[in-house]
């Protein structure tokens, strides 16, 4: 396909030509092509910029010839066709080429089409199935931009993804969007600046534009996985590479590791979830007596059950090493013990 309306356009816009145009619009249609095939495809074809221009629809989209899909206005100098609400247009930063005229009109064509059938199957205003759309990985970006607009929300503005259990709270001062996916809440916070409730279990994902908004679902999520009693709230901010690593875990991995095998020999044991729940507390206070407030046990009573679980793991806790290997333990058994599927 490469070239191809180049080189009909250097012979001639014959009738020939024009049907081979409207040949290769009519099979894109014929396979039921999403709007980003056929923003891809168009760009491909008339190796330039081309784009969908409808902001009453929250669709705002440009596609360039290497297969780029993004948000993003028309160039000065375009070539247009409307359609109902919409614009399409053609960007060639050189001298027009006598088959653009009917490329245009087929591209806008199919993608009124396309348009109509998008906004067809997206939920109403209103129904929170539209916050499962944002964040959804499977979702198309006109279909996610779309479902933006009816949450009233800019594509290109930005925003934060949470998952908890209850809904968070909202203030006066922040917009929260709120929908449940799953046996969770997922939330869109439009306010960067404002926090979740710190004593429910919450994963925060990363400021990111809108459009985005499913790469903050993603770290969110894997938030989620690594929170407890003790840290109820833990932010994909904070994680560094640690976020690469866990989001990189198998389960066959972590069965393998003798770590989390002994982890799970303590929890058997009398007591056990008691224990676990000092570790826990230990590895993020890294102090017995900063560890003891946090679970409400006296300090020696912390150290003697430290001790305990250092005899039943192998190694010291009281070196930098020994810390990080039993934190790399807690979070391993954490992932291992609650798996999350996308939506």
């Amino acid at each position: 396909m490469k070239g191809l309306l180049l080189r009909l356009s250097s012979l001639d816009a014959d009738a020939e030509s024009a049907v081979r145009v409207i040949g290769f619009f009519d099979a894109l249609m014929t396979d039921r092509a999403e709007l980003a095939t056929l923003l891809r495809s168009t760009a491909a074809l008339a190796e330039c910029p081309v784009g969908v221009d409808a902001p009453g629809r929250g669709l705002v989209l440009r596609a360039d010839p290497a297969g780029t899909i993004d948000l993003g206005e028309p160039p000065p100098g375009a070539a247009f066709r409307e359609y109902a609400d919409a614009r399409f247009w053609l960007a060639r930063p050189d001298t027009a080429l006598p088959l653009d005229e009917i490329v245009l009109e087929r591209f806008a064509l199919a993608g009124s089409i396309l348009l109509d059938r998008t906004v067809t199957n997206l939920p109403a205003v209103g129904d929170p199935a539209l916050v499962e759309l944002v964040v959804s990985a499977t979702a198309g970006l006109a279909e996610r931009s779309r479902a933006l607009h009816l949450l009233g929300i800019t594509p290109t503005s930005t925003l934060r993804v949470t998952v908890s259990t209850p809904p968070p709270p909202t203030t006066a001062t922040s917009r929260v969007i709120s929908g449940p996916v799953g046996a969770h809440v997922v939330s869109l916070w439009t306010d960067s600046g404002a926090e979740p409730a710190p004593d429910v279990r919450t994963g925060v994902g990363p400021v990111v534009p809108a459009i985005r908004a499913a790469d903050s679902w993603r770290d969110a999520c894997t938030a989620l996985r690594l929170t407890s009693p003790e840290a109820p709230v833990v932010r994909s901010d904070d994680l560094g590479g640690l976020l690469v690593v866990v989001e990189r875990l198998r389960p066959e991995d972590i069965a393998a590791s003798p770590d989390v095998a002994a982890l799970e020999r303590i929890a058997a044991e009398p007591g056990g979830d008691d224990l676990l729940a000092i570790l826990r507390a230990y590895s993020v206070t890294d102090s017995v007596r900063k560890a003891a407030a946090l679970v409400f046990r006296h300090h020696s009573t912390v150290a003697y059950r430290l001790e305990h679980a250092e005899a039943v793991l192998g190694f010291p806790f009281s070196n930098a090493g020994g810390r990080f290997r039993l934190l790399l333990a807690l979070t391993m058994r954490a992932l291992g013990s609650t798996p999350w599927q996308d939506s």
